[in-house]
């Protein structure tokens, strides 16, 4: 029975992401209530705040768990003799990116012209950075508070942001984490 019930919990909010972007993503985040994505969604309004207890805006970033996770599981869960960055550039290469996409452009754009989705996808990504800081530390049995992690994991969310600004994401993501893997004095020098 459990079985069926967390599936039905799964369908449910499931259902309230795909209504809530597909209105944003129509009409404007802002121009969008709380109540009427629960209503496109055929749920009440208390039922969408149990599966979404974090407010509007996590209805846009509805993945946001699942992301962390395969982010730990890139460091935790690499092949034996892969290094923790090259587990982490698979990880980033094998997933889909905002310009693959005629919706990923369009949710691109709402996250980035939208200042409070912009400001709740900068707090995010900084758990995400403090999870996969830790993931590294606990993989190499260092403190993840130790500055060369913390740096790591930092410049590894910048690469996504830069490179997600290019003109090809995937071939500016590609060179970004070479310079993180050979060192940056090799691509400043003339």
């Amino acid at each position: 029975m459990s079985g069926l019930r967390e599936r039905k919990k799964a369908q449910t909010r499931q259902a309230l992401a795909d209504a809530a972007l597909r209105l944003f993503l129509d009409r404007g985040y802002d121009a969008v209530s709380v109540k009427e994505v629960a209503e496109a969604a055929d749920v009440s309004v208390p039922t969408l705040f149990a599966h979404f207890p974090d407010g509007k805006e996590s209805l846009v970033f509805d993945m946001d768990s699942d992301r962390e996770e395969a982010l730990v599981a890139a460091v935790r869960d690499r092949e034996p003799g892969t290094s923790v960055l090259a587990g982490i550039r698979a990880a980033f290469q094998n997933r889909p990116r905002p310009g693959d996409t005629t919706e990923m452009q369009q949710f691109a754009r709402l996250i980035d012209s939208t200042p409070a989705l912009s400001s709740y996808f900068r707090r995010m990504w900084l758990r995400h950075e403090d999870a996969l800081a830790g993931a590294i530390a606990a993989d190499l049995g260092r403190d993840p508070g130790d500055v060369a992690i913390q740096a790591l994991a930092h410049f590894v969310f910048g690469a996504l942001e830069v490179a997600r600004r290019g003109d090809n994401p995937a071939d500016d993501l590609g060179r970004i984490f070479d310079l993180l893997e050979q060192g940056w004095a090799q691509a400043l020098t003339p």
